[in-house]
């Protein structure tokens, strides 16, 4: 006697029930954690995207929800990622939102912040994210920084370099290129100045003139820096 298969619809029911019986065991996230986490994201893409007044509203709607946690690591992660998106534009500076978080931060976090400020200790790279150990260690890559999946990751990778002068024409390309991709006007506009100035430097006329053309089409489509 031949067995007969299950039909579409049966198949569908034994779906959801599986479905249904998942859902019913894992509870729900607490509305703070999707509230912050989808403010977050927002906030560190309007920044790169040029929108400093959507960039401050979203920031501070997820610095509040996260402090109504009393979490320090949740709001030294928070603030770290803030830092790292000025960091990929060019813009260093110290990141004061994490220092009165320090003391309570993990090793990992305070490496970190070590990091974005072309600071870290040898012996604190192993508490770096992966993909940034090969590079905080000195070793310059091309493969490696291009091998950087997260474009994030792999602007402040490049910015890093550029803040310890290792940064060679090839990386600021890909940071360039990096930028380009994903829309993110600020951080583009930072690396072709970058670009700029190392072409002003040496000379080369024709690289000047492309890279002012590039610049000039990048402001005349950006959403304003406010």
């Amino acid at each position: 006697m031949t067995s007969r298969k299950p039909s579409s619809g049966a198949r569908w029911a034994v779906c959801l029930a599986f479905l249904l019986s998942a859902c019913a065991s894992t509870p729900p996230k607490p509305d703070w954690q999707l509230t912050a986490k989808g403010a977050l994201d927002r906030s560190v893409q309007a920044y790169l995207q040029g929108n400093s007044r959507i960039e401050a509203v979203e920031w501070a709607l997820a610095r509040r929800e996260l402090a109504r946690t009393g979490r320090a690591d949740l709001l030294a992660q928070a603030e770290l990622t803030r830092c790292a998106a000025r960091v990929a534009s060019l813009v260093f500076e110290v990141c004061d939102g994490f220092a009165p978080l320090a003391v309570d931060a993990s090793l990992e976090q305070r490496a970190y912040n070590d990091y974005l400020s072309g600071q870290i200790k040898p012996t604190d790279v192993a508490l770096l994210p992966e993909q940034h150990r090969a590079l905080a260690e000195g070793t310059v890559s091309m493969e490696s920084l291009s091998a950087l999946r997260d474009p994030l990751g792999q602007l402040v990778a490049a910015a890093v370099l550029l803040q310890t002068a290792r940064a060679e024409p090839a990386v600021m390309a890909v940071a360039v290129e990096a930028a380009s991709a994903q829309g993110w006007s600020r951080p583009l506009l930072a690396w072709l100045n970058a670009q700029l100035m190392r072409a002003q430097v040496t000379g080369d006329t024709d690289q000047i003139a492309q890279l002012q053309r590039r610049i000039a089409r990048v402001l005349a489509g950006s959403t304003p820096q406010r």
